[in-house]
């Protein structure tokens, strides 16, 4: 019989039902919506006052670079390693002995944090030398000083790794106990504090890219800090302890070592298209940034907040007893990553132009500027639907405490991407051919697609995920519902030199009309085909149901 206490977790958690994960992804979503939205306004200040400059040039670079750490100290790896042990910790262990891994895994994470994180600041020129390159031949050719400035900025973002990581720690922790909205709102500060640094600050000093990585430290600081109050709620407030010898975090290293690369290919890709992009012309790396932003929307507000809610239900229901209910939640994720991020991908690619033109056109952000991003954007797009389907299938294996098998094909997808850079970039460049920056999103989404398929692949193979016939039938529904999407689409929007000319106001709601019709034809369209809204409800129903016939 399971100890612990803290919880007492009722029949009905350890069985959620669609309607339920519905609901916690909603959650998610809307928080993460918000954030999203404070994104684009923090984007769309960038712009306007720097566009695709030097300073932004070396902002997103020192800016990145944390943020790949972060990757395997946060979000990444550590998530996805410490939920499943601590969730486990939480159903068999008493209530001092969750509280202790808590109190361990905070001391042995934020003492190598910390160590970390010194080493970043005073490794600033190497890192920026490492990761952007280019930097030292244009700084030099050009005069533009962008590898001085994104050292002094390094330096002060650098330190956001320490604070957002321990961010996630506590995020994880509240998840566990189904507490998500706290850590989805958290980025939301994030956001409204670099749009106060670029908006009011920045602008009155002589390096104002110094101001927006001071911007990143305050962040960072105010994210952990908000996270606290809700801890202490459930009296999982840790106080940090080494604990480098205790098993439970033993076992959490042990699953986040192979799991630091795992579940950070797509940001390993995302830096090498950096690295690549820093020898091209001034403003390839701004040009990926804006566009990559707007693949993220959809990205994070559905996908990553699916990832994150189905994580803890998923390892709750890694038993024998539970391998049809694993299957059901699986294959329950997919159809909803099919139905939103299909459609999403198709209207990105039509929308692309519109959609760089009314948010971000203007200011310092010019109709070059517009051109060069689209041609990015409508490559991201293309692989939507990869990025999110890892995000989904990747919790199938990490749920199951298996992370070797993502980080073998995570190799094979980032050695496939690095191949498809050079095959990909260096003929466009030599063929004189306009944005080769939009070589590097093309190879990103290939290798996106390559690496869901080979995690679905592999759930197959370990009898985890079942062949649904269903799903099958329904990926038809989609594709012809998105085809009639797009054909409509395409044929009544306005050129892309009409949204250049008129004012805001007629471009926002020529866009908003888009989306909103766009989204009636998908949906009327699904609904003649006959999908339903009750396809999505319960799954641990169908799952016992199957089990029983």
């Amino acid at each position: 019989m399971p100890q612990n206490t803290t919880q007492n977790t009722p029949e009905t958690d350890l069985q959620p039902s669609g309607k339920r994960l519905l609901r916690s992804t909603s959650v998610v979503s809307v928080m993460t919506l918000l954030s999203r939205v404070l994104g684009l306004v923090r984007d769309v200040v960038f712009a306007r006052m720097f566009g695709a400059s030097v300073v932004m040039d070396a902002f997103f670079v020192a800016f990145k670079i944390p943020n790949i750490f972060r990757r395997f100290f946060a979000e990444g790896a550590f998530s996805q390693a410490f939920v499943p042990v601590f969730t486990e910790y939480d159903r068999n262990r008493s209530k001092d002995e969750v509280r202790e891994l808590a109190d361990r895994v905070a001391g042995t994470l934020g003492l190598s944090l910390f160590i970390v994180t010194a080493i970043g600041v005073v490794a600033a020129p190497l890192l920026i030398a490492l990761f952007a390159p280019g930097f030292l031949t244009n700084g030099a050719l050009e005069d533009t000083g962008r590898y001085e400035l994104a050292v002094d900025m390094l330096r002060l973002t650098f330190p956001y790794l320490f604070f957002i990581s321990l961010t996630a720690l506590a995020g994880g922790i509240l998840n566990t106990y189904h507490r998500f909205a706290a850590p989805a709102f958290a980025p939301v500060l994030l956001n409204i504090v670099l749009i106060i640094f670029a908006a009011y600050i920045a602008p009155g000093y002589a390096r104002p890219g110094l101001v927006l990585a001071a911007g990143v430290f305050v962040a960072g600081a105010l994210q952990l800090l908000f996270m606290l109050p809700f801890l202490g709620q459930l009296k999982m407030l840790p106080r940090p302890r080494w604990g480098a010898g205790h098993e439970g975090v033993r076992k959490i290293m042990k699953l986040m070592a192979p799991a630091v690369f795992g579940a950070s290919v797509a940001q390993i890709n995302i830096l090498f298209d950096t690295l690549i992009a820093s020898f091209l012309i001034t403003g390839s790396i701004s040009w990926l940034y804006y566009s990559d932003r707007l693949m993220e929307f959809p990205l994070g507000v559905f996908g990553i907040a699916l990832a994150t809610v189905i994580l803890p239900n998923l390892s709750r229901h890694h038993t024998p007893e539970s391998k049809d209910s694993f299957s059901a939640m699986l294959e329950w994720a997919m159809r909803l990553v099919v139905l939103i991020a299909v459609p999403a991908a198709a209207g990105l690619f039509v929308l692309a132009a519109p959609l760089l033109t009314t948010i971000f056109y203007g200011g310092r952000f010019a109709a070059h500027d517009v051109n060069m991003a689209t041609l990015s954007l409508m490559a991201y797009s293309f692989g939507l639907v990869g990025f999110i389907m890892v995000k989904v299938l990747v919790t199938g294996y990490f749920a199951r405490q298996d992370t070797r098998t993502p980080v073998r094909i995570g190799i094979q997808a980032l050695a496939v991407n690095m191949g498809l850079n050079v095959l990909i970039v260096v003929p466009w460049v030599m063929g004189g051919y306009p944005g080769p920056h939009a070589g590097l999103a093309v190879a990103t989404s290939l290798s996106a697609f390559l690496n869901a398929g080979l995690l679905y692949r592999g759930l197959r193979r370990a009898g985890v995920l079942e062949r649904s016939p269903r799903l099958g039938k329904f990926i038809i529904q989609v594709s012809a519902a998105t085809a009639l999407m797009v054909m409509l689409l395409w044929n009544f929007l306005p050129s892309g030199a009409s949204w250049l000319e008129v004012e805001l106001l007629t471009r926002c709601l020529w866009l908003a009309a888009s989306i909103a019709g766009g989204g009636l034809i998908y949906f009327g369209a699904l609904v003649a085909t006959g999908v339903r809204v009750a396809d999505f409800r319960m799954i641990s129903d169908e799952s016992r149901g199957g089990r029983s016939g």
